[in-house]
């Protein structure tokens, strides 16, 4: 054996390919146990033959607030509490088994949880057979007339077999039968074990058509056990012995007497045909099916069993029963199986029982059975990630490697699953209520399992020689001893000197040959008439036989012209068959695909319906409520408009009350004032007449004091000595009532200018829903960044912000808010904006129009002159600090400018 050099990596083989692209899905059946008392609660219900449905118990509804509902499974077929072990044969194990004849492989394997009755399934009871005995039975009731003698066909020890002459597979069993250190195989004259006697009735046996009868066939079994993730052979005799303790050379034992060596395990080795097998595994030739039978049951009683809360006998390890067949043409003559290696065809049928997924708080386990439910549950883990990654790479056409090494199980059965053979599994369930949890998730995982595809075998070639040659033999022979027997021979055609012998003795005797004188003339002429006559009978026979012969001939010709023909013919309709069965077994895939399309669709549908009734009470209930609010909301419409009404009324008239006072104090205020102003005119007049007269001595004196006021005269130029001084140009304070002759024209108040107008750079944010009211008065920024929506890229660009703001105000005309603030940089790189102050433009509209006041008119007898220039229609500016009293809503007019004459 070369071994691998550190560093590189093994040798990857890539998977073998077959010649068709034609798949079929992993076949996937259920079986449900009976339950064991009457009064249990049962959570599965048998729908159909090939449904089940699945009730939560009452305790999760109230644990998971219903997240558990009742869901169906659909499988390839479901075999209730009451379908027998020979209907579950039928259907399940026996297409296995005609496959195996064919040449064909097979994997078989029962999956559940603990205590479903998968072993039951798989091994049976006396008088209830299971899957296994039930496929010895039909193999060997279909092959038994084949069989070849034992040790004709040989293992190898390396997957292969090979094939013996009959002198050689003589002197194999003249050896094993004298080594006594080989083990001998059960034989089936001795009586079988009282726990798997009568296991098949014998009204049930089955039988398989596909028997090439030119083929000699043998049979090898080996059991192997899959514990703690290790192999080990079942059918070794070192196992079945006392395991001693190891002893030193002083004579005392290394270890304790109580512990006990552990059996060597086996690996897992590639032949040369890229399949995995079992390394050093003994594989037992048998010639019946009790005798096959026996061995399992040898192999059974070591398997790994333990006492759980669950289950009386635990299957602690995966059993797998390993049947493999192998077929070898007949020479021409249909004597001798023909001496050619690569003629020799090898399949296997594999029968996995899995130990059952359990979680150890309901069992019970602890010590040793923690540790195997654990390597158990992680070795059916591995399993269904195999079977997820295979189903991802076939729908989702990926190429993700399946992790077969991760587990002994998977890594054994890694070719069955690359298109070596069929998959078909057996999932067991137990429908009490305790299991719904575990139930559920093999029910989730058998869902999965179907839709994964496993490319179809390829049919093994067929022989090159003429078809019928075991049949012919045996004819010529039986033809021979008829014959021989009518003429007094042996009827035995296999003794050809006994023959000869009796055909020599059917002549007619000799006649005394004893000389007694040597004058003797009567003797000899009597010998040589007699020897004439032997040789004219042997003469007449020679020629019968050859007359026979040359008319057996035409006669064997005309048999094998017409067996050829027939088997042509029989081959064509064959083909014709093949392909109808494609045609059929492609409608069937469809019919099941649409129908189990069609049961999802229902379901569907019935999630739908459910839905549906609950939106629709879900609406009703709403409407219901909505009419109730929109009932509600009318009633207290209602009284709010009742409200609006009462307080318009009282604020009407309080208004008009206050109007009317306003009013009359104004007035009354007004005229005082004009009073008083009048007063200080005419004192102001008198000094002034005074001071005139002061300075041009000889000027006429003024005219006495005009009530109406006087045009301004016309602003003269007077030269730079003549024209007042400061003190002279300082304007007078400004008088409600007009002057009779001004001398200076009144000066503009200052005004408050908005912080908008300095150098900084602004963001304007103006959004989009923003209306243009056109009026005289705009805000306008300079050295401005528009924006419908700030952004940090923005606002990191300036030091100031202001935002446009638009609302109704509550005489109904629009306001524009400009608010204001000042851009401030975070600690985390970011900006933010700390608002400091808000502007308000409104535009007001007067209702009744009013004459512009003149300069030179006095006062109106209302009073309210001042409030009808132009500019207190205008809109005005407020601007409002942060900390300010004065709120949004007040208002700064600006002072009444009064006009020029």
């Amino acid at each position: 054996m070369t071994r691998q050099l550190k560093g590189k990596p093994p040798r990857r083989y890539p998977p073998k390919k077959t010649s068709s692209n034609q798949t079929d899905p992993v076949g996937v059946y259920c079986r449900v146990r009976p339950l064991g008392a009457e009064d249990e609660e049962c959570c599965i219900e048998v729908i159909s033959s090939t449904t089940i449905q699945m009730h939560t118990p009452e305790g999760f509804k109230t644990n998971r607030n219903g997240e558990y509902k009742e869901t169906q499974y659909s499988f390839k077929k479901v075999f209730g509490v009451s379908v027998s072990q020979m209907e579950l044969f039928e259907h399940v194990a026996k297409p296995l088994v005609d496959d195996l004849i064919r040449g064909k492989n097979g994997l078989l394997f029962t999956y559940g949880v603990t205590g479903s009755g998968k072993t039951f399934t798989m091994t049976g009871s006396p008088g209830q057979g299971g899957l296994l005995p039930r496929s010895l039975d039909m193999i060997f009731n279909s092959i038994g007339p084949y069989q070849a003698k034992r040790y004709v066909f040989k293992n190898d020890e390396k997957n292969s077999i090979e094939i013996q002459t009959e002198v050689d597979a003589l002197l194999e069993r003249q050896r094993r039968d004298n080594n006594l250190s080989v083990p001998k195989t059960p034989s089936t004259r001795l009586k079988a074990d009282p726990e798997i006697a009568d296991m098949i009735k014998p009204e049930e046996a089955s039988k398989s058509d596909g028997v090439d009868d030119d083929s000699s066939y043998s049979i090898f079994v080996s059991y192997v056990e899959i514990y703690n993730n290790y192999i080990y052979d079942l059918l070794e005799e070192t196992q079945e012995d006392a395991i001693k303790p190891k002893w030193n050379g002083g004579g005392t034992p290394v270890r304790q007497n109580t512990e006990l060596i552990p059996p060597q395990s086996k690996i897992l080795r590639e032949d040369q045909n890229h399949i995995m097998y079992v390394a050093g595994c003994l594989e037992v030739e048998v010639k019946s099916a009790e005798e096959a039978f026996q061995v399992f049951w040898r192999g059974q009683k070591k398997r790994k069993v333990a006492n759980t809360r669950l289950n009386r006998e635990s299957s602690r390890s995966h059993s797998v029963f390993i049947i493999k067949l192998a077929q070898a043409p007949l020479d021409a003559d249909g004597d001798n199986v023909l001496q050619d290696k690569n003629q020799i065809s090898v399949s296997q049928l594999c029968l996995v029982d899995l130990a059952g997924s359990e979680r150890t708080g309901r069992t019970g386990a602890e010590g040793t059975r923690i540790r195997e439910a654990g390597n158990i549950n992680q070795s059916l883990l591995n399993l269904r990630t195999c079977i997820e990654i295979l189903r991802e790479n076939q729908m989702c056409g990926t190429n993700k490697m399946v992790p077969y090494r991760d587990s002994k199980i998977t890594h054994l059965f890694k070719n069955y699953f690359d298109g070596e053979g069929k998959v078909r599994m057996v999932v067991c369930v137990n429908p009490k209520t305790d299991d719904y949890e575990e139930t559920l998730l093999v029910m989730r995982f058998a869902e999965m399992t179907q839709e994964v595809e496993v490319a179809r075998p390829v049919d093994r070639p067929i022989c090159g020689f003429t078809p019928g040659r075991r049949h012919r033999n045996r004819a010529f022979k039986d033809e021979l001893s008829r014959r021989l027997e009518e003429r007094g021979g042996p009827i035995d055609p296999d003794m050809p000197a006994a023959a000869a012998n009796t055909l020599i003795l059917s002549l007619p005797s000799l006649p005394s040959c004893e000389l007694t004188d040597p004058h003797d003339d009567i003797t000899l002429p009597r010998l040589i008439e007699a020897l004439k006559n032997r040789q004219r009978i042997k003469q007449m026979l020679m020629e019968e036989y050859s007359k026979t012969a040359n008319m057996m001939k035409p006669v064997l010709q005309e048999l094998d012209t017409s067996l050829i023909s027939k088997d042509n013919f029989i081959q064509e309709q064959n083909g014709k068959l093949i392909e109808k069965d494609k045609i059929i077994q492609g409608n069937k895939a469809e019919i099941e695909r649409l129908e189990k399309k069609t049961k999802m669709q229902e379901h569907k549908i019935d999630i739908l319906q459910k839905t549906t009734k609950i939106f629709e009470d879900d609406k009703r209930s709403l409407q219901h409520e909505l009419e109730t609010r929109e009932q509600r909301l009318q009633r207290e419409l209602s009284e709010k408009r009742r409200m609006e009404q009462r307080m318009h009324g009282v604020i009407s008239d309080t208004q008009f009350k206050w109007e009317k006072e306003c009013e009359r104090r104004v007035n009354a205020l007004q005229l005082e004032m004009q009073n008083k102003l009048w007063v200080k005119d005419e004192k102001l007049k008198q000094l002034k007449a005074i001071v005139t007269e002061s300075k041009t001595p000889g000027r006429p004196e003024p005219p006495p004091r005009q009530t109406q006021p006087q045009p301004l005269p016309q602003p003269q130029h007077q030269p730079r000595s003549q024209r007042p001084s400061k003190e002279d140009r300082l304007p007078p304070k400004r008088s409600a009532s007009p002057s009779p002759v001004p001398t200076t024209a009144p000066v503009r108040p200052r005004h408050r200018r908005s912080r908008s107008a300095g150098g900084e750079k602004w963001v304007d944010h103006k959004p989009s829903s923003s209306m243009d009211l056109g009026t005289v008065l705009q805000p306008v920024i300079p050295n401005a960044i528009q924006v419908s929506a700030p952004s940090e890229k923005a606002l990191s660009k300036c030091d100031r912000y202001v935002l446009t703001h638009q609302e109704v105000a509550s005489d109904g005309e629009i306001q524009t808010k400009l608010i204001k603030g000042d851009v401030i940089k975070t600690r985390g790189g970011g900006q933010a904006v700390q608002f400091t102050d808000i502007e308000t433009l409104k535009q007001e509209l007067t209702t009744v129009p009013r004459r512009k006041r003149k300069s030179s008119e006095g006062v109106s007898a209302s009073g309210d002159g001042a409030l009808t220039d132009v500019e207190t229609r205008c809109s005005v500016a407020v601007a409002m600090r942060a900390g300010s009293n004065l709120g949004p809503g007040l208002e700064h007019h600006a002072v009444t400018k009064r006009r020029k004459p």
